[in-house]
């Protein structure tokens, strides 16, 4: 043996040094021929502990690659050794073996998944038992790990198992051809352009050649396809969801950008730096910051690091940046925007012109471009599988436009508004100008990115630097990639004097920032920076078509919702995940029956607007017998029209109306199911669980007391001083006190008024006027003519309803005669009360409005939708529904959609006019 070892050391030289180095102290070949030697000192067979087969595919198999050079493209000095792939018929054999031993096949298995979603996806996953660093290094076997999971039996990732949704098309395709995802949304990837002889590398990539049904797949917003999982489904699974090759990919890429953003500006000189959170005042306005009480005074998260940075300079650091948490309490729910983002921020002092600070801004982004596609080549090459999209196009010398050429741009091309107006140079673009803008740059210069530079000063905050040239602009640029702004920056104005001028001009009170302007006062020199919101960069490189596949646990307006249960219920003994029933026994250790908690309380507990309703008597109300869950329904024509959500905990709803449908289906088979005012979660689970289709021509008109725009409104105002003249007071009734039987008779006798003076004809409602029932969780205002007993002019009821919705305004009546402007005033006056005594409530709803078009939802295809919207304009125009809806944004009432859903070919002629007919009034 020992003759051996040394003969072969004596071949192999320095090689086997080497091999000892990178694998251990021994070489590899030393190890192949001891081991057998060791096994037969143990009495045992060569083969008796050979390694087992290897029972796990891989998620994606790498391609080959050459030796020398690590996975992301980098050069390397280490040599990969790459294990041989078994032979076909050894493959083919394993999975014959595995489709027997499981008894199902992984097509199978797939559809089976597709069926069920992400609650039941870790069932398909198994943990790696090996070191994955240590995989990664060695490329063992010929594949890229992203994680410590992987798919079992499948040659493909997660979202991968969105194409074979070709084996289970939805019945109602329709005959057109045309999927249902083309509704969904629109896609945001452009036709390939060819670039120009300066351009970097427009070619569409092989990844962009996919076939049709893949690239279906594409960066919509909605999620909403027949053949992939939900977008909501994935982000309510967010573990899972990161588990995959394309997340994997997407936050490896945003990871480089940061990295390379810092290693930049480290190259220039750079200091980073680490500023509070935590601000005294608003950084640029007062109406999108987040104010939190510090120990007992208000103070606000930052929405920007921009105060500080300012600071820094005028300590002579002269190039600072940072990478931190930015928060802006903007309630926009929109594909772009979140309410916390990792904010990539600069500033630097500069010697002539603010141009030197968008010159290294610009060379910084072309630098972070290159190094993407070189590092990260085949992250990019697996997401644009799932999300497809077209190379990025730059050029050596970015396309510059001031902001009047941009507006001139938009002009010759015949843009135009919503609402028919042409782009002002005076005011900031809208989304759709600047996407609008982004294609006409890109077909001139062929160029994804550029520049527009000296924006109008009325978009820009105080601190920006006018231009000397034209007050009207300002030292001020943003950069665009993709048609979406991704930076925006500019000069600095460094003159204390000048500072405060322009701060009391726009109403910025500089005492409240003496830290701020005390290093103006001891001299700054000029300086500019910028903002770059990390995410909104990733995901317009990427083109995702939603910021929040670009954040690990995306926070928006909508998220963090409050959980219900236990302290957070107004009756704790109505509760439906503790029933009163549960574990309780009389004396002689009888079961008590059950006693179904009231539905009033349960309204107050987990109700929202449209549960109102159900205290009319034609409702009928099942109820689930295990949890005392509440659902209204209403047996007409056939239909059960089905009303809002059921009263009971969030996390309840699948069992409850699971049950609820299958009551309908054995015990009411005289009726169809008819779904009006569902919410998102509900719809979410009768599109996916129920295969139904649903669509919004409607939505939650919902307010928040605490800011209310309808003050600021011009109109609102003279006609609340209209009614004061006309001697209009406004009252409350005391909750504490009932309500006196004279009170109501003068209402109802007013009320009789205002029927027979309405209009003659339909009138769409939802409720019958009822306002002295269910008195105990109601609130009553109304106006009167100068006195309490004075003649009533308008009524107002709060219901009040589960604790994250607030009140509802169940009634808000003019009567016949009142004098203009009463109903706003009694409407503010009802406003200003339930801030001053309820200070916690945040919302407030009208009820349901009807919208101006129909949203097409869940397993809706082309030609079905387009004939439902031609029936709801007819209705519209003929009904006035948006008349409502109307007159409540005045208030500043916000849109929730809720949806109408109902049972493939459940709905037709004869269901939309049973809608119609159900919420009309003939008078």
């Amino acid at each position: 043996m020992a003759q051996i070892l040394r003969a072969l050391k004596k071949e192999s030289g320095s090689s086997n040094e080497e091999d000892g180095k990178a694998y251990g102290i021994k070489s590899k070949l030393t190890e192949k021929i001891k081991a057998p030697l060791r096994r037969l000192k143990k009495g045992g067979k060569p083969e008796a502990n050979q390694p087992s087969q290897i029972t796990h595919k891989p998620v994606f198999a790498a391609r080959n690659v050459p030796q020398g050079v690590a996975p992301n493209g980098e050069a390397s000095s280490r040599q990969y050794r790459v294990k041989p792939k078994r032979a076909k018929h050894e493959r083919r054999e394993t999975r014959n073996h595995r489709e027997q031993q499981y008894g199902v096949s992984a097509r199978e298995r797939d559809a089976e998944f597709l069926k069920h979603g992400p609650p039941e996806l870790t069932n398909l996953y198994k943990p790696l038992s090996i070191n994955m660093s240590k995989t990664r290094k060695r490329l063992s076997e010929e594949i890229e790990f992203y994680g410590r999971y992987q798919f079992e039996e499948l040659d493909f990732s997660v979202y991968e198992a969105e194409n074979i949704g070709k084996f289970r098309r939805k019945e109602d395709e329709e005959a057109s051809g045309e999927s249902d995802e083309e509704i969904s949304g629109e896609s945001n990837s452009r036709s390939s352009q060819a670039s120009a002889g300066n351009s970097h590398s427009s070619q569409a990539s092989a990844g962009n050649s996919h076939s049709s049904e893949r690239s279906s797949q594409g960066s919509n917003d909605g999620g909403r396809h027949n053949k992939a999982l939900p977008q909501t489904y994935r982000l309510n699974n967010r573990i899972v969801d990161l588990r995959t090759t394309s997340s994997q990919g997407i936050f490896r890429i945003q990871s480089g950008i940061s990295n390379m953003f810092r290693t930049y500006l480290d190259s220039q000189g750079f200091i980073e730096i680490h500023t509070p959170k935590l601000q005294g005042s608003a950084t640029e306005s007062g109406a999108s910051v987040f104010e939190v009480s510090y120990f007992g005074r208000p103070v606000y998260l930052a929405q920007s690091p921009q105060l500080a940075k300012q600071m820094c300079i005028s300590a002579d650091f002269e190039r600072v940046y940072e990478i931190g948490a930015v928060f802006r309490a903007e309630n926009s729910n929109t594909p772009r925007h979140l309410t916390e983002y990792t904010g990539l921020d600069l500033e630097m002092a500069f010697e002539e012109h603010y141009h030197e600070t968008l010159d290294l801004i610009d060379e910084m982004f072309k630098s972070i471009w290159k190094s993407l596609y070189e590092r990260y080549g085949r992250e990019i090459e697996i997401i644009s599988q799932f999300y497809p999209h077209e190379k990025l196009l730059w050029r050596d010398e970015t396309p510059r436009l001031s902001f009047s050429e941009g507006i001139k741009l938009l002009l010759s091309d015949g843009w135009t508004d919503d609402e028919g107006n042409p782009p002002s140079d005076t005011e900031d673009l809208s989304t759709r100008a600047e996407i609008r803008l982004g294609q006409l740059v890109r077909e001139r210069f062929k160029s994804d990115y550029y520049i527009l530079d000296k924006f109008p000063a009325s978009a820009r905050p105080f601190y920006t630097m006018p231009d000397p040239g034209n007050e009207n602009f300002t030292n001020s640029f943003d950069i665009f990639i993709r048609g979406q702004e991704i930076l925006s920056g500019g000069q600095r104005i460094h003159d204390a004097g000048c500072l405060e001028k322009r701060m009391r001009r726009l109403g910025v009170e500089p005492e409240t920032m003496n830290d701020y302007l005390e290093g103006f006062r001891w001299g700054v020199p000029p300086h500019a920076g910028a903002g770059i919101g990390l995410e909104r960069v990733t995901y317009l490189f990427l083109n995702l078509g939603n910021i929040r596949l670009a954040s690990l646990f995306p926070r928006d307006p909508k998220s963090l919702p409050r959980r219900l249960g236990g302290p957070n219920l107004r009756h704790p003994e109505a509760s439906t995940t503790n029933p009163p029933w549960v574990d309780k026994t009389n004396r002689n250790q009888d079961i008590i029956p059950k006693v179904y908690q009231p539905l009033e309380k349960l309204i107050a507990n987990y109700g929202d607007a449209a549960n109102t309703s159900w205290l009319d008597e034609r409702y009928e109300h099942w109820r689930h017998t295990t949890t005392g869950a509440l659902q209204g329904f209403v047996p007409y024509h056939g239909f059960a029209i089905t009303v809002g959500e059921p009263l009971c905990a969030k996390s309840q709803y699948p069992q409850v109306v699971s049950a609820y449908l299958n009551y309908i289906k054995t015990e009411r088979r005289d009726l169809k199911p008819l779904w009006l005012m569902a919410g998102p979660a509900i719809e979410e689970f009768l599109g996916d669980k129920c295969n139904w289709r649903t669509l919004s021509p409607v939505a939650e008109n919902r307010v928040d007391p605490h800011n209310n725009f309808a003050s600021k409104d011009h109109d609102v105002a003279r006609k609340i001083r209209h009614a004061e003249r006309e001697r209009v007071k406004n009252f409350e009734w005391p909750k504490t006190k009932p309500l006196p039987i004279e009170l109501k008779t003068r209402v109802n006798e007013r009320i009789d008024e205002w029927k027979a003076k309405r209009k003659a004809g339909a009138q769409v409602h939802l409720t019958e006027i009822r306002p002295w029932i269910d008195e105990e969780h109601r609130r009553y205002f109304y106006a009167a003519d100068g006195s309490r007993d004075g003649r009533v002019h308008a009524l107002l009821v709060l219901h009040q309803l589960a604790p994250e919705n607030g009140y509802q305004v169940k009634f808000l009546l003019e009567f016949p005669g009142a004098p203009s402007g009463t109903i706003e005033s009694l409407n503010m006056f009802a406003m200003a009360a339930i801030v001053a005594q309820e200070p916690d409530v945040h919302s407030i709803t009208y009820g349901t409005g009807a919208t101006d078009v129909v949203v097409g939802g869940r397993n809706m295809g082309k030609g079905k939708l387009k004939l439902l919207k031609k029936s709801y304009e007819m209705i519209n125009k003929r009904l006035k529904l948006t008349n409502k809806t109307e007159f409540r944004e005045k208030f500043g009432a916000s849109l929730d959609r809720v949806y109408v859903c109902y049972p493939s070919r459940g709905l037709g002629p004869a269901g939309i006019k049973t809608i119609v007919d159900f919420m009309q009034e003939e008078n």
